[in-house]
Order: C-alpha cells, then sequence, then structure tokens
C-alpha cells in the first residue's frame, strides 16, 4: 500500500522528515562577550526560513530586557523568553498543536539553560527531528562554565566556537569574561547577573546580593579580556605596564 503524502502544511512539518535517513541536529555556537553570537543566530534564521522552513525562536535573558533575540549591530527580532522551569519539549508540541509548523529551533543566550532543558532539546532533535542550533557565552565571569554551557559540550553534535575574533584591551585575543562593579572587576558573586559590555549602570537580573557584586544601584558591566590580564584583573593599562593597543 503507498503511504499517502503529506500536505506541505503538515504538522509537524519534521515528520516528512521521519522516512528519510537524514537526522535532525543539534549544534552549539559559543564565544565570550561580543564575539557576535545573537547575529550569527538570526543570520542563521534568515538562512533557514528562505528555504521555507518554519523555526521558534527562543531566548533568556537578552540585553534588550524584552523577549526577543537582539545583536549589538541593531539586527533584533521576537523570541519566546523561557525561564528554569520551562520545558522546551512542550513549547514545540503546543506550537503544533496550534497547526504551526516547528522545522528548528533558534536558542539564544543557551548557558542560561538548565541540564535538563538541554537534554530537552537532544529529545526533539533525537525523536522528533526538529534542528536545534544553540548559541551561548563559553564561561561565566568566574572564568568557570556555565551548566548550560558544559551540558551542550557533552550532547551537542557539533560545538563551533564563534570565529570573529575578540579583543583584549591589550590586542590579544579576547577569551573570558569579566564582571566590573563600580570599575572594579569582581570574582564573587550571583552566577546570572544580567548586564552589557557597554560601560553603562545596569540594574542587575536578581537584585541585591548583598556582596557589592550586582546590587542594585551598583554600575555593573562586563569586559572581555585575555587570560592573562583575567588572571591578574587588569582592566586597562598600568603605568608600569604594556601600553593600549593603538590605532595609528
Amino acid at each position: 500500500m503507498t503511504p499517502t503524502p503529506l500536505l506541505p502544511d503538515a504538522v509537524p512539518a519534521s515528520g516528512d522528515r521521519r522516512r528519510h535517513p537524514a537526522p535532525a541536529h543539534l549544534v552549539f555556537f559559543h564565544g565570550p562577550m561580543d564575539c557576535g553570537k545573537s547575529t550569527l543566530a538570526l543570520q542563521v534564521d534568515h538562512n533557514q526560513s528562505r528555504q521555507g522552513r518554519h523555526g521558534l525562536l527562543l531566548t533568556q535573558g537578552d540585553r534588550s530586557a524584552t523577549p526577543q533575540i537582539s545583536s549589538r549591530v541593531g539586527l533584533r527580532r521576537e523570541a519566546v523568553e523561557v525561564d528554569p522551569g520551562t520545558d522546551v519539549r512542550l513549547l514545540v508540541r503546543d506550537r503544533w498543536a496550534g497547526g504551526h509548523r516547528v522545522d528548528y529551533l533558534i536558542v539564544d543566550e543557551a548557558q542560561f539553560l538548565t541540564g535538563e532543558q538541554v537534554e530537552q532539546l537532544a529529545e526533539l532533535v533525537d525523536e522528533s527531528h526538529v534542528d536545534v542550533y544553540a548559541f551561548g557565552l563559553t564561561t561565566d565571569f568566574r572564568a568557570r562554565l556555565f551548566p548550560g554551557t558544559q551540558r551542550l559540550f557533552e550532547l551537542a553534535d557539533d560545538v563551533q566556537r564563534v570565529q570573529v575574533q575578540v579583543l583584549c584591551w591589550c590586542g590579544l585575543p579576547g577569551l573570558l569574561n569579566a564582571r566590573v562593579v563600580d570599575g572594579v572587576m569582581v570574582r564573587e558573586g550571583a552566577t546570572v547577573v544580567v548586564a552589557d559590555t557597554a560601560p553603562a549602570p545596569v540594574p542587575s537580573a536578581d537584585g541585591d546580593d548583598g556582596d557589592g557584586a550586582g546590587g542594585d544601584g551598583d554600575d555593573v558591566r562586563y569586559q572581555v579580556l585575555c587570560r592573562r590580564h583575567h588572571v591578574r584583573g587588569l582592566l586597562e593599562p598600568t603605568p608600569t605596564g604594556p601600553g593600549q593597543l593603538a590605532l595609528r
């Protein structure tokens, strides 16, 4: 008996792929702040949608403080805000139940995912043939892997460092994110404090933690440093140290 072909608008659209050997993939792009992860996320979404595929964009703690994926070059798109209690499988299944196609997921700020949520993404890839493209920071301000990042390293089919190079103030490649509170680099405090790399006062995401490392009223920002200057806690040239990279 010849199987009935699926209609173009069948839900889920990925179901048609179940009859073919090509599997879906979980891909993780990572790097320090300012390396263009969100820009790349929006570019991947653009390339996928151009081929007639339908995606669902997810984020958590975007710099804009709104449910969207925004990049520092001015690109932005609306997204679904998730939190540690969100079951990403249900988000996709609810879309299917509403008659909407979901061929792929774009997950920005993936470092904030829980380990269980990363496992849910892997399940969507393996069981529902939904492609997942995750984008996140490699390490936190203490130079330690975020839990979500670690689990993505462990489970992703493909792990790629974003190739746009970020420079430390000394001119060496910037690899690590330093948290700067009132002009001073800190090494203790809440793991998640949402701020940007611009040197402007930004309220923390989780309020005053009582230790001066990102409380209300503090000037909190992040600065990308090379490993040497992250270890030394140097945010700028010192009178006895090397000069700042100059453009002549």
